[in-house]
């Protein structure tokens, strides 16, 4: 909990009109200073001042991307649960928030209509491929079956590309985070996020082989049609695994093994699919265990075609979470884990 001084702090941050209609405007998620700027019509140098008083005070994030900087309210803490209390009491009509939401939804559209002219110019090459394999309803069911009542309050994606997964996921997770190299992909999944309304993720630019993510944070680690992509596929398995929190969960998807060599050209595959044994053994090599996989085939009229079989593997993180006893043998929480077995 702040001390007396630090909550001081954070209060004169948030106590100006200015600030409070950022915090309004960010809650309903991740914005540049470009954004701020056009909904509430102030220069950049004001806007960024702003910004800068409200990371001081721990109620704003910021990560870079490129030339351009996203900010973010904090996931998490005390600044966030008093930002979010007093956001939610503001009139949605006082002070000019009014025009700022319909200046941010031109925003948003703005973005979406970018976002979709670059899927269009690159459609007929993933609807070619989705041709080739079951549909993606099929396997987007099991994962969703496969963390079925577990408690999921972080997720990561890597590799999230349109943001589907994070979306599909939305309503299981507390706060979610894909990664993904392509600034073209990212602006894809941003769009697509805010018109689901899906205001607790976020999207960052990053390399899947090293992502910019803390380790043990994540209850659930998703690799979506990634790992054919990659030279070093367990690489990513790796990271994956140094993500999770003990007993997390990691689910990947790909494709079985499989012998359409012309994909290496037309789509960029550097692997043709991974077997059971392969999977296994990266993520073992990872502390990972309790790895199973289900298959889903195409259909006949896909198969006689060159079909290919989609896979679905699920691993654990090998560690538990451990208590102390006491002298009564009462058990009390402790934040000791198992290493994981070697």
């Amino acid at each position: 909990m702040p001390d007396l001084s630090a909550m001081t702090e954070l209060l004169k941050a948030m106590g100006e009109p200015t600030r409070l209609r950022i915090l309004a405007l960010l809650t309903k998620g991740d914005l540049t200073v470009s954004d701020l700027t056009s909904v509430l019509g102030q220069s950049q140098p004001r806007v960024s001042r702003h910004l800068k008083l409200l990371g001081e005070a721990g109620l704003v994030t910021r990560h870079q991307e490129g030339s351009w900087a996203w900010f973010r309210m904090a996931e998490a803490g005390v600044p966030r649960e008093i930002a979010d209390s007093v956001v939610s009491r503001l009139k949605a009509d006082s002070n000019g928030m009014a025009r700022d939401a319909e200046r941010l939804n031109a925003v948003r559209r703005e973005r979406q209509a970018q976002a979709a002219s670059y899927f269009a110019r690159n459609a007929a090459e993933w609807d070619a491929l989705r041709k080739l394999h079951v549909p993606d309803d099929a396997v987007e069911a099991a994962m969703l079956a496969a963390i079925a009542g577990r408690r999921i309050d972080t997720m990561l994606d890597l590799g999230t590309g349109t943001g589907r997964l994070l979306e599909l996921f939305a309503p299981v997770y507390r706060t979610g985070l894909g990664i993904d190299m392509s600034r073209e992909m990212l602006a894809v999944a941003r769009a697509k996020l805010e018109a689901a309304g899906v205001t607790h993720a976020a999207v960052r630019q990053g390399d899947v082989t090293a992502p910019p993510v803390d380790a043990g944070r994540y209850d659930l680690v998703t690799v979506h049609q990634v790992l054919h992509y990659l030279d070093e596929p367990q690489v990513v398995i790796a990271e994956a695994a140094r993500a999770l929190r003990p007993e997390g969960t990691l689910l990947i998807v790909d494709f079985a093994p499989h012998g359409l060599d012309y994909l290496r050209e037309s789509h960029a595959h550097q692997r043709l699919g991974f077997s059971d044994e392969q999977i296994a053994q990266w993520c073992g090599e990872a502390g990972l265990r309790h790895v199973s996989a289900t298959a889903f085939k195409a259909a006949p009229e896909q198969d006689a075609k060159g079909g290919l079989t989609v896979k679905l593997w699920q691993a654990r993180d090998a560690r538990l979470l451990i208590a102390d006893t006491d002298e009564h043998n009462t058990v009390k929480p402790s934040n000791r884990v198992l290493e994981r077995v070697a």
